[in-house]
């Protein structure tokens, strides 16, 4: 058979449709966010005043493709299950290099990035052993606050020391907002754990605790 035969028979096969399913604009946006993690980290890895307004901005371009993927894939009906795997993948790769790079520079305490980070760990390995029993579980609303939360303190302590602003301390500001957004940590993985237990006892995966 030769190769353009092939390929037309997997076309036809539905493999065009996977491919082109699993390459739309919202996992295209997806991988984007993903891939600016590291431009990120080079660019606030040396601090300096240019260097960190042009941290800031690729972090906010980058959150900004959060919103703007889950936008597409609702308007499009193109929601996918490699989207609602990945998606907070991205998520937790742009605040946790956020977190440790402030960390580095002492404007966050190194427990509260732990906690957070520890927090990302656990519900990202719950979720792969959820999907692994074909459960998929998309974020609810406490984690999407959650995650705007982390991303406007950690723009806000990106910038402490390049923007001066009267009346206005960024890192008084971050570091309240970032203590928010752990307990919102904190209550969306109880949240996440009630919904995975729930539907592993709907799948019969789990037995109910026997009072």
């Amino acid at each position: 058979m030769r190769v353009t035969e092939a390929i037309k028979f997997k076309s036809q096969a539905g493999g065009g449709e996977a491919v082109e399913a699993t390459f739309n604009l919202p996992n295209i946006l997806t991988f984007s966010r993903i891939l600016m993690v590291p431009i990120f980290i080079m660019l606030f890895s040396n601090p300096t005043v240019e260097r960190s307004i042009a941290a800031a901005c690729v972090f906010g371009l980058a959150a900004l493709t959060d919103l703007l993927d889950g936008y597409f894939a609702r308007r499009r009906a193109q929601v996918t299950t490699m989207g609602r795997l990945l998606d907070p993948i991205a998520d937790k790769f742009l605040v946790i290099s956020g977190l440790i790079l402030l960390v580095q520079f002492q404007r966050v305490a190194a427990w509260i990035a732990i906690a957070m980070i520890a927090r990302e760990i656990g519900v990202t390995g719950i979720r792969a052993i959820a999907a692994a029993e074909g459960i998929i579980v998309p974020a609810g609303m406490l984690g999407k606050y959650k995650v705007v939360l982390q991303v406007v303190a950690i723009l806000l302590l990106t910038l402490q020391e390049a923007i001066f602003l009267p009346f206005v301390d960024f890192s008084l500001w971050g570091t309240a907002i970032l203590y928010l957004a752990l307990l919102l940590s904190i209550l969306s993985a109880g949240q996440y754990l009630s919904e995975v237990w729930r539907k592993f006892l709907d799948k019969g995966i789990a037995e109910k605790p026997r009072l």
